[in-house]
């Protein structure tokens, strides 16, 4: 967003004038919105986006929906390919992850509380249901509330009860119950809201990266559970991240997203959200949208150039995309 338009609109915000501004305003200086993606009649409505966004080999688009329309697929233009695992609405997270030549999608179920694993048509090929092995549970259950997974290198299976209990789960490629690590609190290596996780291949050493959403801040981890920092605080509580070359941008729920370098640096901040009654809010209605400036971002994707793709947390079902000039 231009500097200009940055400050017309935080002028008629102070001045509690301004809710919408009708302007089609252009991206951050680098970055360029496309108008109404995926909003057209090819699509429909979405219903709540509480999920995700991942892509394919092929350059496709997932993402989630709380209806049953449980993961929807779009072309990079916007245009509506298929929906697919309606069995499974109110997917939370998601990872795709290549195997043998053939790409599956893992997937948080946080209404079924289990981790799924899909083939790309949606069929389901396992269910990974309450970490009972952990001992984290025997009072009660129905604590487990699992919101993302990333799966490493060697397969093994890292999810986050993020809505639960704040333990970090490991399980083996054969499903097997590894060990659990975290749990609630502030200090390093515990969690307040350990919401998305993902894997990074950039360094010599694959790492755990995961969001600790309350205590703004993403925490490093060794694949053995080990803690090893805290490389990114002050975030405006992050929810999800896409890692792709050398950067990783962090969807943050409270209206903007944040890409880092290969060392944590800030390389952008993209539509970041001057109205602060926007941000984290379920309920902006449509006519209060402005293409490349968010309310609640909860899920992000890079493309292999460098485009981002964006759905946020939204009532009516909200995913956005901001390409990168040049």
């Amino acid at each position: 967003m231009t500097t200009t338009l940055r400050s017309i609109i935080s002028i008629l915000i102070l001045a509690g004038t301004c809710t919408t501004v009708t302007a089609d305003p252009p991206g951050d200086e680098g970055w360029t919105p496309v108008a109404g993606f995926a909003r057209g009649e090819d699509t429909g409505t979405l219903g709540n986006t509480h999920g995700g966004v991942v892509i394919d080999r092929e350059g496709l688009i997932y993402s989630n929906t709380d209806t049953s329309r449980a993961i929807v697929v779009h072309r990079p233009d916007g245009t509506f390919v298929r929906a697919l695992a309606g069995s499974y609405p109110g997917i939370h997270g998601m990872a795709i992850r290549e195997e043998n030549g053939v790409e599956y999608i893992y997937a948080a179920h946080l209404a079924g509380k289990q981790v799924l694993k899909l083939r790309l048509d949606g069929t389901l090929v396992w269910a990974l249901g309450v970490p009972m092995e952990s001992g984290k549970y025997d009072d009660n259950p129905a604590a487990y509330n699992p919101t993302g997974v990333a799966v490493a290198p060697d397969g093994t299976i890292f999810v986050v009860d993020g809505y639960g209990r704040n333990w970090v789960h490991a399980f083996g490629p054969d499903l097997t119950y590894r060990k659990s690590f975290g749990g609630r609190g502030t200090d390093p290596g515990r969690f307040q809201t350990c919401h998305g996780c993902a894997i990074d291949t950039r360094g010599s050493t694959p790492m755990l990266l995961v969001c600790d959403r309350e205590n703004r801040r993403i925490q490093r981890f060794t694949l053995d559970g080990t803690f090893v920092d805290i490389p990114a605080t002050d975030l405006r509580r992050p929810c999800a991240m896409s890692i792709v070359g050398d950067e990783v941008a962090i969807a943050e729920l409270e209206g903007r997203v944040t890409i880092l370098d290969k060392d944590f640096n800030v390389v952008a901040h993209v539509g970041d959200n001057p109205d602060k009654s926007q941000w984290a809010r379920n309920g902006v209605p449509e006519a209060d949208w402005i293409d490349g400036v968010f309310t609640a971002p909860h899920g992000c994707c890079l493309d292999k150039d460098g485009n981002l793709y964006v759905s946020d947390w939204n009532a009516t079902g909200r995913l956005s995309k901001i390409e990168r000039d040049g």
